[in-house]
């Protein structure tokens, strides 16, 4: 049973001023069930945007909402940790769900994620033959997806960090081992595709942001699970991006990596920005040791369904963990 967290009367009092009051709470209940831009809930709620940023900003400065930057745009999300957090899921989980007006708000929200959804669709489509004729090249997704769900076993984790998310498909195959995932990735359009795809599978204990893999603006230790699948072969230095997910990962966390085996199929730096052919087994052990862990399995999927079926790349997988201990 989950210990109650208790909180000083002054602060109790502040946080129920900033959630106590209909449209606050509106922006509550629809900000659990995802993240959304001030564009997202003019439209739902159908205010001004003065009006939405200010009550943001109340709810911000008591610690109920989280901000983060993407571009010009700004996403806000309810506070996923903490003694505010456990107060604003309290408060939520007293609502009537059957309520009129919530589940109106509930609709509208359901609008602006059919839209999200369409312009992940668009993306998608226009590049659906590039992407095709890579996967073709390498053994099928769900063996790799398969073989990484039992390498991590299925004992539950409190936080998951997937770096270069995508589409977010990493998040949708461990839902069910962590409390809280996020996301990360460079690309503005693979963000939208990314929260399309979690909308779609009802994941609301994720969420996905812009940032640099080499350069983490995330708390150091902060993660039990870490994965970086098919991304390091995009980057000019992945030892760095290794060293960077080895400083997020808490004491006895582990860290995934998924990516191709050497090979000599030069078009894919021209056509689709690979910046390396692929990387030796050793090479990235190295790697993960320099940053401090210690690699605790190797394998290599599609050694031998190459000489049957004329595919040309092995996908290797690396699991490391930290040997820190890890004190309750």
């Amino acid at each position: 049973m989950l210990q109650k967290i208790q909180l000083p009367l002054d602060e109790t009092v502040n946080l129920l001023k900033a959630a106590g009051e209909q449209t606050r709470l509106r922006l509550l209940w629809l900000l659990s069930h995802g993240d959304l831009t001030v564009t997202d809930l003019m439209d739902i709620l159908g205010q001004s945007q003065p009006r939405i940023s200010r009550h943001l900003k109340l709810l911000g400065e008591a610690g109920l909402l989280e901000r983060y930057q993407e571009g010009a745009w700004a996403y806000f999300r309810v506070v996923d940790e903490g003694p505010q957090s456990a107060f604003v899921r309290e408060i939520l989980s007293r609502l009537a769900t059957h309520d009129s007006q919530l589940q109106m708000d509930l609709a509208r929200l359901e609008g602006v994620r059919s839209r999200r959804a369409q312009r992940a669709a668009d993306y998608f489509s226009r590049n659906a033959e590039s992407w095709d004729e890579l996967r073709r090249l390498h053994v099928d997704d769900k063996k790799v997806e398969a073989a990484m769900l039992e390498m991590i076993g299925n004992t539950p984790v409190n936080s998951m960090l997937d770096l270069g998310t995508g589409t977010g498909r990493m998040l949708e195959l461990f839902r069910d081992l962590y409390a809280r995932g996020t996301g990360i990735d460079g690309s503005h359009d693979m963000l939208e595709v990314a929260r399309a795809n979690l909308d779609k599978a009802d994941i609301q204990n994720a969420q996905v942001r812009l940032g640099d893999l080499m350069r983490l603006a995330l708390p150091q230790d902060g993660f039990d699970l870490i994965t970086i699948h098919q991304v390091l072969h995009y980057l000019d230095n992945p030892q760095h991006a290794i060293g960077e997910a080895a400083r997020a990962l808490g004491p006895g966390g582990r860290l995934l990596v998924a990516d191709f085996a050497p090979h000599d199929l030069e078009f894919l730096r021209e056509k689709h920005a690979h910046l390396r052919l692929g990387f030796a087994a050793e090479q990235v052990s190295g790697w993960l040791e320099a940053a401090g862990l210690e690699v605790t399995e190797v394998r290599k999927l599609g050694t031998d369904e190459n000489s049957g079926n004329g595919q040309k790349l092995v996908v290797t997988l690396w699991l490391a963990r930290d040997t820190r201990m890890l004190i309750a």
